[in-house]
């Protein structure tokens, strides 16, 4: 009775050692995109010359392109609600948004978040810009958009031709961001 009691503990700590490997595994495998830090800057790894297209859904659930604020200059921002230098650029770039938005000026937020996450996030703060969601596949989109690192936050610049002029890893303040576009305005 007594060896077949431990064998059966034996099984069952063997079963809840593989199973938490398991989970840990799967942990690891997608773990979140690193934040910059204040080390990181301009990108170097060189994006490509024209955005690349890509179409996703923003917060009320409809399909957004990229390619519909073509003939506008465009700044692609890539950041997650839990990332801190994301979250303290965004009223820069909503007080961005309102000042240049006549000069033909268009933020395009791309979340690495769930939905939900985001809305609650960007509504109460009266976000003046769309917001995709790029959950998971965001990361890959970024590093289509030069961001080798996957870090986030994640700036690019895209002139009125579709032409990436500028890209930037880490927070941005309103003054470098607007020193940013003004010129392609």
């Amino acid at each position: 009775m007594k060896r077949s009691v431990f064998i059966a503990l034996i099984i069952v700590v063997a079963v809840i050692s593989l199973l938490a490997g398991m989970y840990a595994n799967q942990l690891f495998d997608d773990p979140k995109p690193e934040t910059a830090t204040a080390q990181t800057g301009k990108d170097s790894a060189g994006p490509p010359e024209i955005r690349p297209d890509f179409g996703l859904q923003d917060l009320q659930g409809d399909l957004r392109h990229v390619s519909e604020w073509d003939g506008e200059v465009v700044m692609v921002n890539f950041w997650a609600t839990w990332c801190p230098p994301c979250r303290r650029e965004i009223p820069a770039f909503i007080e961005l948004q309102e000042k240049y938005a006549e000069q033909g000026f268009t933020i395009v937020g791309i979340a690495i978040d769930t939905k939900q996450n985001a809305s609650d996030f960007v509504d109460p703060m009266g976000v003046n810009y769309p917001i995709l969601i790029g959950d998971k596949d965001g990361i890959a989109l970024s590093k289509e958009y030069g961001n080798r690192m996957g870090v986030l936050p994640y700036t690019v610049i895209v002139d009125r031709d579709g032409k990436i002029t500028e890209t930037h890893r880490n927070e941005l303040t309103f003054e470098d961001a607007e020193a940013m576009i003004k010129p392609l305005l």
